[in-house]
């Protein structure tokens, strides 16, 4: 049996327990307060902060564990990535008072010789904020803080900040400008650096089955599965609309006389577009319904 350490709280939480539930790996615990619970029977769940996910991957707690990129980066441990899940997007950018006049990297490099002195940057990432301006070629002071960084740069703590942002409306908000991103996160599954190893033998095959599963639930959810009753005269058409994994599956109905079945998945977003384009070749009964899974 796996041990899967998953958040305990928060949106990344609720995603990530829903994405299980999909795949059929729901949360069985014993209340809402349960450190640990079974998913369906086969893997077992520590619920933990999400930023403490990767120390206890990393040391051998759990063996996997689904936390945020940015959060992966910032423990610096030897991790390594078998799904990007999707969910929890956001940015980690540098920011700076929109009256602070710096727009760019070179514009912190000008204020730090102006100021005879390395820019202060406030941020609760201080390991990627490092890296981030070495690799840059920038002298900076880090300033680390547990919280609420976008208000250092008013209080004179810092000159610009590093901090976590989905929409940029929180930094305009409090009169903050980004100047530049350092990386993008999205939630990972993660494992420690060379787990399984080559001899894991039931656990290397129960690894493999939890990423096949909760991908074939991601794949499924930008997809939808469409059927419709189509003139046989019109099926070179129907292919250029609805080319699907391998093409459209094509099935005779019985007294169907000059028209078959087509099924085939189709992208969520174009669906619209789709339904018009085989109406158009004289499609009917057309159906749409929801995947819960796709595995190709």
């Amino acid at each position: 049996m796996l041990r899967i350490a998953l958040p305990n709280k928060g949106r990344l939480a609720e995603d990530t327990r829903e994405l299980f539930t999909d795949a059929g790996l729901e949360v069985r615990s014993s209340g809402e307060r349960a450190l640990s619970a079974s998913l369906g029977g086969e893997f077992e769940a520590i619920f933990v902060r999400a930023q403490d996910i990767p120390e206890f991957v990393a040391d051998g707690a759990a063996d996997v564990g689904v936390t945020g990129w940015d959060l992966v980066n910032e423990s610096g441990r030897p991790l390594t990535t078998h799904l990007d899940l999707g969910f929890g997007r956001c940015r980690l950018v540098v920011a700076a008072r929109e009256d602070a006049g710096i727009r760019t990297l070179d514009d912190m490099r000008a204020s730090a010789a102006t100021a005879g002195r390395p820019v202060r940057v406030a941020t609760v990432f201080p390991g990627v904020t490092r890296r981030f301006f070495e690799a840059q070629g920038l002298p900076v002071d880090v300033v680390p803080v547990s919280g609420a960084a976008e208000i250092a740069p008013h209080l004179g703590i810092a000159d610009v900040v590093v901090d976590l942002t989905s929409t940029g409306s929180t930094l305009r908000v409090n009169g903050l400008r980004e100047v530049e991103t350092v990386l993008r996160s999205t939630a990972r599954l993660i494992t420690a650096e060379g787990f399984p190893p080559p001899d894991a033998g039931e656990r290397g095959r129960a690894l493999d089955d939890l990423v096949i599963a909760l991908a074939s639930v991601i794949r499924a959810r930008g997809q939808r599965y469409l059927m419709a009753n189509v003139p046989k005269a019109a099926l070179d058409a129907v292919r250029g609309v609805l080319p699907g994994l391998n093409g459209p599956t094509v099935i005779d109905i019985a007294n169907g006389g000059g028209f078959v079945a087509v099924h085939a998945v189709v992208g969520a977003d174009t669906i619209y577009r789709t339904i018009s384009q085989l109406r158009a070749v004289g499609a009917e009964g057309i159906l749409v319904t929801r995947i819960e899974r796709l595995v190709p």
